[in-house]
């Protein structure tokens, strides 16, 4: 399989105080295109901080990063806020809807973001409504909507840009079992659509629907399981 990202010795460390703290410790990872990742570990193991680095929300402190073959740890500012908008959908536990924007308003952000005319956007935000099982609620209100259909949402804002990687953090952290089940099954089918995923969770049920599972303790990859 074609390679999409290809992280060689990555470190992040930190300043706390007198003392550095390595959040990532010389992290090295091929992610092929199309394959679906969940990333487990202990709290304060560097879920978080590798997936903020993967959706370059964070820079690492060495090492580096290829993106399609480019290494983005030399993009300034500017590029790298481009770079995730055309590449990358982000999904949040916490779903990160504005609360006074309707569904439709919600899902249009990275569509208006993007410079995309009225006409193009009004048509993708319904599309991806209907994707998701939303098309009745586009002029709700989060508070209105339930947490698995505020989730929805969240997914078809992720996907208003037609990113080639989805980046989720703890998705179900927030919905009960059922719920958690719908969500998932919504992104497999995104993944069997050629998207690549990379989740973080705690939960093993939810990281079994992920085609590779990475564990990492201590800001270090302690093993890889599932298919290649």
């Amino acid at each position: 399989m074609v390679e999409i990202i290809r992280l060689e010795k990555i470190w992040k460390t930190y300043q706390r105080g007198r003392r550095q703290v390595n959040a990532l410790g010389g992290v090295s990872l091929p992610i092929a295109a199309g394959s679906f990742w969940a990333v487990m570990g202990p709290s304060g193991s560097g879920k978080s901080t590798l997936l903020n680095l993967l959706g370059c929300l964070d820079r690492a402190t060495s090492g580096c990063y290829l993106l399609n073959g480019v290494d983005v740890l030399r993009f300034s500012d500017e590029e790298l806020s481009d770079l995730r908008l055309r590449h990358f959908g982000f999904i949040f536990q916490s779903f990160n809807l504005i609360p006074q924007l309707t569904v439709r308003e919600n899902i249009d952000l990275p569509l208006y973001y993007s410079g995309g005319d009225a006409a193009t956007t009004s048509a993708r935000v319904a599309s991806l409504a209907e994707a998701v099982g939303l098309a009745q609620q586009l002029e709700q209100r989060p508070a209105e909507l339930s947490g698995g259909q505020q989730q929805r949402a969240a997914i078809a804002r992720a996907l208003a840009n037609q990113p080639e990687i989805l980046l989720a953090d703890e998705p179900t952290g927030n919905l009960d079992s059922a719920t958690s089940r719908q969500i998932m099954e919504l992104l497999q089918r995104l993944n069997q659509r050629g998207k690549t995923i990379v989740l973080v969770t705690h939960d093993p049920q939810i990281a079994a629907y992920a085609h590779r599972r990475l564990f990492i303790r201590d800001g270090q990859i302690e093993r890889i399981e599932g298919e290649t």
